[in-house]
């Protein structure tokens, strides 16, 4: 995990530095360098949290759980009113609409 975090930080963001295309560019590069001066370790940016809790996804009834918790952070932080009117949600696809990526329903 310590790996795959370091990778995909360090290319995530220098494709946000390259990005002169993205609106938010400044903004997130400023919010990562904030986090990154809380962190204990000396980087410039933080993409991710240092914590990792790992969580067995063992049957359909502790998916759905964390399914409905990642549907509802949009809304939990005053995106949209309804998980399935976030862009990026695979909500969407719940709901009868269709979200941007395929995906593969729990049942």
């Amino acid at each position: 995990m310590r790996d795959f975090k370091k990778y995909t930080s360090v290319a995530l963001i220098k494709q946000i530095q390259q990005n002169t295309q993205e609106s938010r560019r400044e903004w997130m590069l400023w919010m990562f360098r904030k986090l990154a001066e809380k962190s204990n370790k000396h980087q410039k940016h933080c993409f991710w949290q240092n914590e990792y809790h790992p969580i067995e996804l063992a049957d359909n009834q502790v998916m759905q759980h964390k399914l409905d918790y990642i549907h509802q952070n949009p809304v939990i932080e005053g995106l949209v009113d309804e998980a399935e009117h976030y862009l990026y949600s695979s909500a969407r696809d719940y709901t009868g609409g269709k979200g941007l990526i395929n995906i593969r329903f729990i049942e």
